[in-house]
């Protein structure tokens, strides 16, 4: 077996007695002895012999681990630096496209900037609505399940005349890396606590992001209206974590506010003000824009569209600009209310189009030269994102299971992989399913990501998980009759969640066998809408072509684009020509109208269905 593994060597093409390297050398983990050798001043054939020497059996293209990657350079007396796949092509790429020369600030071209707030804190707090009394909006009503799963970001002129860009962080614990995003791009965190429920998991959370991203802590100390509240202890957790307030001798700001009261909210501004002014934020406008992408998704009518904060420099339409693996020229700007802009400067949030493929969340959006630039930085990345995903995919699907079979595989005493494919609404909720699955690996049972993306359940994605012995887990998103007739008839199972606690509870009850009723969803009807009629006092009035099952009024319904659903709720109004009818089947026309929605589309469809409680097994 040694000659055979030996003969797979190629020889060597570097004495063994060449120098050994000063300094650190820069190695990747997973590096091949193809790899380390000509680093190192060695050929492969070196590391294969040594290694093979110390009792491991390895060949020339076979992946090192850091161990033996370290006792080789030990052995030769030289020294390594281990850095993650693809670091250090990402740092020359750094090097070469974005120098130091591109980011020359003088001081006469710095300008004062909006400082960018951070809103943090733990799940129903209270975060969103204060910042609906903020922003005089009503953004948490439309949240399902009342907690927000989006990051947002709105700027905001306060009454004094000063601007300020609020970002709003989900505060449920899955969506823990979003909102370690937040915290890299913000200037100042407002930390909501509950006067009731006081210092919660994610309050500690919060802090710790904050003080990792070495910012100031505001706190509003939210809902001292209620008649359990007591700002007083809350006042008292958060010394115990660092955070003393001004009143009591220590550098913390405090401010007590009621969100639905309204009360403090201008207090609570204007002493974000006297924080920004301490912090003296400035920014180069001359320059090529820099920022961080917050959330990115797939838009049916504006294709890839990505929200973004711009750090330094200014965006205009018609730059070119690369994020990640995706690149592209500056199509539009969008504003916060919707409105088309010609620039965005620095701590501006905006919507991007123009994109070729969606941006990953917390990719760093860069203004380059030409197209060029752009496309060779990303095809670059794309490559290498390439390869670190056939390394990932080609272990995973030698092997797994669907997660209907996950639980007697375990009861059997064998180690079980699950395979998944996932699809979500946007980014952010794509990185935070996979990271809250994540943690649910155990050693009995591990996950293999099959193929991860943002959009609708497709066709595609079916036939993938056919091939791969995979489960499909949609979050926010749904399939489409053609996909959803596929998954039939080929036994691929998909299960779709709108609230990622309800998903996280499911895969983890199937997974430990503790499997409880669940309602099915039956699809009753589908129905296509193929004009849209205005009427006084009424609003918006579908007027729809029944494509399969059938329509009753007082069914509940989804409103589907492109596979994802953008609004639930049900038929109030029902009308064949001029009379109200209860029920429209296949193949007639009809006039729908909806609960509380008037952004309706033709090409949209209209999917109703009814919920059955089945027992699992």
């Amino acid at each position: 077996m040694r000659e055979e593994l030996e003969a797979q060597v190629p020889t060597s093409y570097v004495p063994s007695n060449a120098p050994v390297p000063e300094g650190d050398v820069i190695v990747e983990r997973g590096s091949t002895a193809q790899d380390l050798g000509p680093r190192l001043n060695r050929s492969a054939a070196d590391v294969v012999r040594f290694l093979l020497s110390q009792g491991e059996m390895v060949t020339a293209t076979q992946s090192l681990s850091d161990d033996m990657i370290e006792l080789f350079a030990a052995e030769i007396g030289a020294k390594v630096r281990l850095v993650d796949p693809g670091q250090q092509i990402e740092a020359e790429l750094q090097a070469r496209y974005f120098g130091e020369g591109d980011e020359q600030d003088s001081a006469d071209q710095l300008r004062s900037r909006p400082p960018v707030v951070t809103v943090m804190g733990h799940v129903d707090h209270g975060k969103t609505t204060l910042l609906d009394k903020i922003r005089e909006a009503d953004v948490a009503s439309g949240e399902t399940g009342g907690i927000t799963q989006h990051i947002g970001a709105y700027q905001v002129t306060t009454p004094s005349g000063a601007v300020v860009t609020f970002i709003d962080t989900p505060g449920h614990e899955a969506f823990t890396a979003m909102r370690a995003r937040g915290a890299e791009v913000t200037d100042i965190v407002v930390l909501v606590v509950a006067a009731d429920d006081g210092v919660m998991p994610q309050t500690v959370e919060a802090v710790n992001h904050a003080k990792a991203a070495d910012v100031p802590i505001v706190v509003a100390i939210n809902k001292i209206d209620r008649a359990d509240a007591d700002p007083n202890h809350v006042m008292q957790q958060l010394s115990e974590l660092g955070l003393v307030p001004e009143r009591w001798g220590g550098d913390t700001i405090m401010v007590e506010v009621s969100a639905i009261q309204n009360l403090g909210i201008d207090d609570l501004l204007e002493q974000l003000l006297v924080v920004a002014e301490v912090e003296e934020l400035r920014a180069n406008p001359e320059l090529r824009a820099r920022g961080v992408v917050l959330e990115a998704n797939l838009d049916p009518g504006k294709g890839p569209v990505a929200t973004v904060i711009i750090q330094n420099g200014t965006l205009r339409v018609g730059d070119n600009v690369v994020a990640g693996a995706a690149w592209g020229r500056v199509k539009a700007l969008i504003d916060d209310k919707g409105d088309n802009i010609k620039e965005a400067p620095p701590s501006f949030p905006a919507q991007v189009l123009g994109f070729d493929t969606v941006p990953a969340a917390g990719d760093e959006l860069r203004s380059v030269p030409n197209a060029r630039t752009a496309r060779d930085v990303a095809e670059q990345r794309e490559q290498r994102f390439r390869s670190a995903d056939l390394r990932r995919s080609s272990a995973a699907t030698s092997g797994g299971a669907k997660l209907e079979d996950i639980f007697e595989q375990i009861q059997r005493g064998e180690t079980a992989t699950l395979n998944l494919v996932v699809k979500a609404d946007v980014q952010g909720s794509l990185e935070a399913v996979t990271e809250s699955l994540r943690k649910l690996e155990r050693d009995e049972v591990k996950l293999a990501f099959i193929h991860r993306a943002v959009g609708g359940i497709t066709e595609n994605d079916v036939a993938l998980a056919a091939a791969s012995n995979a489960t499909i887990i949609g979050f926010n998103v749904r399939p489409g009759r053609e996909a959803r007739a596929m998954a039939a008839a080929q036994g691929v199972e998909v299960r779709t969640y709108e609230i990622i606690y309800k998903l996280i509870d499911d895969i983890q009850a199937a997974m430990v066998g503790m499997l409880a009723p669940e309602y099915e969803e039956i699809v009753t009807g589908e129905a296509e809408v193929r004009e849209i009629f205005r009427i006084p006092r009424i609003g918006a009035v579908a007027g729809c072509y029944v494509r399969s099952g059938a329509i009753t009024r007082g069914s509940k319904v989804r409103f589907l684009r492109d596979g994802v659903i953008i609004w639930k709720g049900t038929i109030t109004s029902l009308r064949r020509f001029k009379e109200d009818v209860r029920e429209v089947h296949e193949g007639f026309e009809c006039g729908i109208g909806l609960s509380n929605n008037q952004d309706l589309r033709e090409g949209d469809v209209i999917e109703t269905f009814d919920e059955r409680e089945i027992p699992r097994t």
